[in-house]
């Protein structure tokens, strides 16, 4: 991809705790999708995000204000300390390969970025998914978790003659790079859905899906607005939302899960995990499986079994 513009990377260092808030900011803030990654030993979450204009100073104020209003709301947003650097796009892309490695589920699934000499195992389903200027990588800490459960729900499903003989269905809410759902497509899944508030993230899930081959449908969405009583029903249904956003639309995400289905939560700071618990469970749902990876803790639900 050809960049005749100058291009400017601004990066905020931060921690997991606060990387989703910060990552919110900067790309409202620049009209764009940021990007993060941890960097293991300094303990710090970078969130970046490439942009073609000169940043003037009344963004750089606004960026120190909003980083002082994240830490008001309680979250612990690290050093805060905002880089603004002009780079060559070669430097851009070598930056990337440094930073999204390939991500291996046993002997089931292989996603990787294309410049990766890496070879699916006889069997590994192939995702290639290459970073953009202005979206994740996949790489988040609750990614893996949503993948594991994925793959598990499949390779349980096929040894059930009553599942192995239809597909499972799969729907992904807040697709972001469409990660999830094309994952879910290689491993068999069908049909698969998914769908995203930000219109920039349908662009690059489907241009993803593309890509992979795969056929899934993608659409723009927001969860407040789903009808409550939806058409159809979904095996196994993934929502990495905000804990606010999950609790307070946690019927219409239920409605969506068939009876014997899956649910997973993703994306929830440990010290919230609790309060999305109790709710889920209120609603009728029970935590089958869970993990905890820094400051994330993720979930597995489904609807209790009547005694």
């Amino acid at each position: 991809m050809k960049i005749r513009k100058p291009l400017w990377k601004i990066s905020v260092a931060t921690t997991l705790e606060a990387e989703d808030a910060v990552s919110e900011l900067v790309g409202s803030l620049l009209d764009g999708r940021a990007s993060a990654y941890f960097d293991v030993e300094k303990r710090t979450s970078i969130v970046s995000i490439f942009f073609t204009k000169k940043i003037s100073p009344t963004i750089r104020r606004t960026l120190r204000a909003g980083l002082a209003r994240i830490r008001e709301c309680g979250l612990d947003a690290g050093a805060g300390t905002v880089s603004i650097r002009r780079v060559r796009p070669q430097d851009w892309a070598e930056s990337w390969k440094r930073h999204f490695k390939p991500i291996v589920l046993g002997n089931t699934l292989l996603i990787k970025p294309s410049w990766s000499r890496m070879r699916p195992k006889p069997g590994q389903s192939l995702v290639v998914l290459d970073p953009g200027l202005s979206f994740g990588t996949g790489q988040h800490p609750t990614t893996s978790f949503c993948l594991q459960q994925l793959v598990k729900s499949r390779v349980r499903a096929q040894r059930r003659p009553d599942i192995a003989a239809r597909c499972q269905s799969f729907l992904d809410i807040g697709t972001g790079s469409g990660i999830l759902a094309i994952a879910a497509a290689k491993l068999g899944y069908q049909p698969v859905e998914a769908f995203d508030f930000d219109p920039e993230a349908i662009r690059i899930a489907r241009a993803n899906a593309a890509s992979n081959g795969v056929a899934l449908k993608i659409y723009r969405g927001d969860v407040t607005r789903l009808p409550s009583r939806p058409s159809k029903q979904f095996d196994v249904v993934c929502a990495n939302l905000i804990s606010n956003l999950l609790i307070a639309e946690r019927k219409k995400i239920i409605n969506r899960l068939n009876r014997n289905g899956l649910l997973v939560l993703a994306g929830i700071l440990t010290s919230e995990f609790s309060t999305v618990k109790r709710a889920f469970e209120r609603s009728g749902l029970e935590l089958v499986s869970s993990r905890v990876e820094k400051e994330w803790m993720s979930g597995a639900f489904t609807h209790c079994k009547k005694i």
